[in-house]
């Protein structure tokens, strides 16, 4: 394939009409429009950096990073996480945001830009925006609801609840914990499998509503208004976090919490699934994929310095990861100190009650076991590891490493673990409501980019819709709303738990491939190279261009890979709460939910295949119209609904078999510059240019 190979574009708008390098346009005639005059743009420079920012740090940054970061090698994941941000994250970052600010769309009408072949590209993008956020939502509306609950002494999930027929402890709820049965019977009220649907629970329900009127209200006046917001939903998380940095590391627990995060275990680097993990946390912590990104670029000025941007983001992303993840395992490693040390004073008093009989024995412990205060982890430990197998099964190991192991991902870290560790603190209430409050704004700002995502490549492409912001917007939250009520149902969560993991993982891997390719090998790395210095008024490292093409594309193809065969044979599985037992179980999915998912895929990828179909029908009907009619320009008057100079420029040029004085001149380039940046070209240019248009 050639360097830059030419573009397929009969049936969409004139590439000169449309976007011209500043070397190749002599002129911009009275009466052509432009997009740019009413193109909504940012009030300054901070408020795209928060956007960008409060879209890229969301949830995952909290609860899924440190999971990993934990369970694959601490510190040497971190390097690998590091590793292929740099030469996979920041090029695919800098691509997008480069491509938004060029061609000043949204995802639909960049890659549609691009070639009209790909336009599916954007439209699978927004499906996928649409999938997130139903259950993207769901997760604020959780937050809303826990925050309405914090505002209560003790808080509500601090002790189990008493039965009242029995007057005893309610069983699930002392065979579990206060946290977990709070979580599970009181704000989900769930189901024992995703088969049992149950009805809906009306308290998150309300709070879904309340969580799509906030997102509605936020977006009604597009970047205007949801900038504004931006400054709370972006920094305040911030604060929270150092907040709770500074108070957890004087928790007992503290350092060995962190201690056990760091520890580095390089062995983990020849494990395939680490890398794979390791990429996709890459993926989705940069929202790549989207559109979002360009959706927000494209209402930067045009010759804003992206590639500063991308690091400058990317650079942010990583460094909230890592205080995120101090922060989590500062907590976590205050829980587990507690619990092991619960459990050494609960042995410890059994012990005592065999002093009788056993206290004379070789194996009885040298330390005051009538003060368990003054016993340590390590001391008991020790004890335990030599005479393990002479106590019996009553006395049991405490350690902390396998209470660290437990509930550090997703909810089950924030609304299980954090929230029993939120009930240990003084004025619990407080800690509690700073906490779900900084979750609900980690959820609003990724909700507010994921939403751009949707809305401005529909406004961009259609204009009709363009024209009616405020209906477009509300009718889709209504829309997300309506369609979300599948998640407020009990066995709701389970749903939550297929779109975050089948629907869109793969199409957003799938998308974020043509759109590496599309730029690589379709557009050429060359030509966008050019288009971005004609921007940046300086040219990039050449390192992008085989970054783009080789590395990128081959990194992309094996995450997909990856994901594929671990998908068919691992099997897709969820793990349920049973009821009667108290406890978790993982189970398979039914047919006609594996069928659910596979529809979810389908659906966010047909765009791509589909758009393609369509564009080639369609070159290959106005061919066959143009031979009919004796290859005249003016079977092609019908494709436009407006025409401009420049437009009639192209289309009486594009038909035209290339000279090799033609190959020899700069190709068109995509980048869509305002009147003011044109420049008359020496005479002798002019000449050869109405020459080779036939002007």
């Amino acid at each position: 394939m050639t360097e830059k190979p030419s573009l397929d574009s009969n049936e969409d708008r004139a590439w000169l009409g449309e976007g011209q390098s500043e070397t190749q346009l002599a002129s911009v005639p009275d009466g052509v429009e432009t997009n740019d005059g009413d193109r909504p743009a940012w009030d300054s420079k901070i408020q795209y950096v928060l956007a960008q920012v409060g879209f890229s740090v969301g949830l995952g940054n909290v609860w899924r990073f440190p999971y990993l970061c934990h369970q694959n090698g601490g510190g040497a994941f971190m390097l690998l996480y590091v590793f292929l941000l740099l030469i996979v994250g920041v090029p695919l970052f800098f691509m997008e945001l480069a491509a938004g600010q060029s061609i000043r769309q949204g995802s639909i009408g960049v890659w549609k830009h691009i070639s009209p072949k790909l336009a599916g590209i954007g439209y699978s993008s927004c499906m996928v925006c649409f999938y997130v956020g139903l259950y993207y939502n769901v997760i604020i509306a959780w937050s809303l609801f826990y925050m309405g609950n914090s505002f209560q002494y003790p808080l509500p999930w601090e002790q189990c609840p008493i039965d009242v027929t029995t007057n005893n402890t309610v069983r699930e709820c002392a065979s579990s914990s206060p946290t977990s049965y709070f979580w599970f019977r009181k704000a989900l009220n769930i189901t024992n499998s995703i088969e049992e649907s149950g009805e809906f629970n009306p308290i998150m329900t309300g709070c879904l509503l309340a969580a799509w009127a906030i997102v509605s209200l936020a977006m009604i006046k597009g970047i205007k208004s949801s900038a504004k917001v931006m400054y709370f939903s972006s920094v305040f998380p911030y604060v929270v976090l150092f907040i709770f940095l500074i108070r957890g590391s004087m928790l007992d627990g503290a350092m060995e919490g962190i201690t056990y995060m760091f520890y580095p275990r390089l062995e983990i680097w020849g494990n395939v699934q680490v890398w794979r993990q390791a990429a996709t946390q890459v993926f989705f912590a940069l929202g790549l994929g989207y559109g979002s990104v360009i959706a927000y670029s494209s209402y930067n000025p045009v010759h804003n310095n992206c590639h500063r941007d991308a690091l400058m983001v990317s650079g942010i992303n990583f460094m909230t990861s890592v205080l995120a993840s101090l922060v989590v395992f500062v907590v976590l490693g205050f829980r587990a100190k507690n619990i092991a040390l619960r459990c050494v004073a609960k042995n410890l008093g059994l012990l005592s009650s065999m002093t009788s009989h056993g206290s004379n024995q070789h194996w009885w412990p040298w330390f005051n076991i009538t003060d368990p205060s003054s016993v340590s982890l390590g001391e008991y430990r020790e004890w335990y590891s030599h005479y393990s197998s002479i106590v019996g099964p009553n006395i049991t190991d405490c350690s902390l490493e396998e209470e660290m192991n437990k509930g550090v991902e997703g909810t089950g870290l924030a609304f299980i673990a954090f929230t029993e560790v939120m009930a240990l603190f003084p004025a619990s209430p407080f800690w509690s409501t700073l906490f779900f409050l900084m979750l609900l704004n980690l959820g609003l700002s990724t909700m507010f980019g994921t939403m751009q995502g949707i809305l401005t490549p529909l406004m961009d492409n259609f204009s009709l819709l363009g024209r009616h912001r405020t209906i477009l917007t509300v009718s889709s939250c209504a829309l997300g709303f309506l369609i979300g009520l599948l998640f407020t149902q009990r066995s709701g969560n389970y749903f939550v738990t297929m779109f975050d993991d089948y629907s869109a993982t793969l199409p957003l891997i799938i998308v974020v491939i043509f759109e590496t390719f599309s730029v690589a090998w379709v557009y050429g790395t060359d030509r966008f190279l050019d288009d971005i210095e004609v921007m940046l008024k300086w040219r990039p490292p050449v390192v992008y261009k085989y970054l783009w093409k080789y590395v990128c594309l081959l990194a992309m193809v094996s995450l997909l890979a990856a994901s594929l065969l671990r998908m068919v044979l691992k099997g897709p599985t969820y793990t349920a709460w049973n009821q009667n037992t108290a406890s978790e179980m993982t189970l398979e999915y039914p047919g006609w939910a594996l069928a659910m998912i596979v529809m979810l895929i389908v659906f966010a990828t047909l765009p791509v295949p589909v758009g393609y179909i369509h564009s080639t029908l369609k070159n290959r009907m106005v061919r066959n119209s143009g031979s009919e009619e004796g290859g005249s320009p003016e079977v092609h008057r019908e494709l436009y609904t407006k025409c401009n100079s420049t437009e009639q420029l192209d289309s009486n040029s594009r038909h035209r078999v290339p000279s090799e004085e033609d190959e020899a001149r700069p190709r068109t380039a995509f980048l869509p510059i305002g009147n003011e940046h044109y420049r008359l070209l020496p005479q002798q240019e002019e000449e050869e240019e109405e020459q080779d248009t036939g002007v």
